[in-house]
């Protein structure tokens, strides 16, 4: 009697979840002049108005204020906006829209991008970035400097060892200043940059002593643009409005 052999039957395997990343946006804001000519109980309203509808939206997604007020022409402030949806991003910028100060609010720059397994750094560990850097966990140190970042095409073209060896350089230096907290987030496809990289840091002299030394490095010859670069200052937002 011959005895067919049935193939075993593998256990079916659950579905792999992919982990859940996160949308970034860093919106830079510009109050008309024309605003501080108006009444006083007319900017106090409007003010208000404001910071009621960031605190509303402050729940669905993080927001984060920084003044910019002295540190950068054409901008006052600026909205970290971290979040899982894009949806409440839209609808937090239309309820500043229909706000009374909206007529005299502009957004010269944005900027929008997601985070993502990075593709250098999986045998590193930073404070706060939890996920492999798929989720961001923003400090409390006092300054953000943020910039839209773009890598030359030839960059792409490297093999990957080859990136890697560059970039092992690059992450060692950023590895001497400890204290200055990187937040890499990705743009492909979704705004004009490659990167937005924003360092958290408690002092701009040790940011400035990083980038000095970043420049040096062969990584450096790879990139296109990395500017406009924004130094930010961390602020409530009625103390930004203050500045106003």
């Amino acid at each position: 009697m011959t005895t067919t052999v049935q193939p075993e039957t593998q256990p079916a395997r659950p579905s792999e979840t992919p982990a859940a990343r996160q949308f970034v946006n860093f919106m830079f804001f510009r109050v008309d002049r024309a605003f501080r000519r108006e009444p006083e109980d007319v900017k106090a309203a409007a003010k208000r108005e404001l910071a009621e509808i960031i605190r509303k939206h402050t729940g669905p997604m993080m927001v984060l204020p920084y003044s910019t007020v002295g540190l950068k022409t054409g901008v006052d402030f600026m909205l970290w906006r971290i979040g899982y949806d894009l949806e409440p991003f839209q609808q937090m910028m239309a309820d500043i829209n229909r706000s009374s100060i909206g007529g005299w609010i502009d957004i010269p720059f944005s900027y929008l991008a997601m985070t993502k397994h990075s593709q250098y750094v999986d045998e590193h560990v930073h404070e706060g970035q939890e996920g492999r850097r798929l989720k961001i966990v923003p400090g409390r140190k006092p300054f953000l400097f943020v910039y839209p970042f773009v890598k030359t095409r030839d960059w792409y073209l490297l093999p990957q060892a080859e990136r890697q060896r560059i970039m092992n350089e690059h992450i060692a230096i950023g590895h001497k200043y400890p204290r200055v907290k990187i937040n890499t987030t990705y743009s492909f496809g979704l705004d004009d940059q490659d990167f937005v990289v924003a360092f958290e840091a408690d002092s701009p002299a040790e940011f400035l002593d990083l980038v000095q030394e970043l420049r040096e490095t062969e990584s450096s010859k790879f990139t296109v643009r990395d500017t406009p670069m924004y130094t930010c200052r961390r602020a409530t937002m009625e103390e930004i409005l203050e500045q106003l």
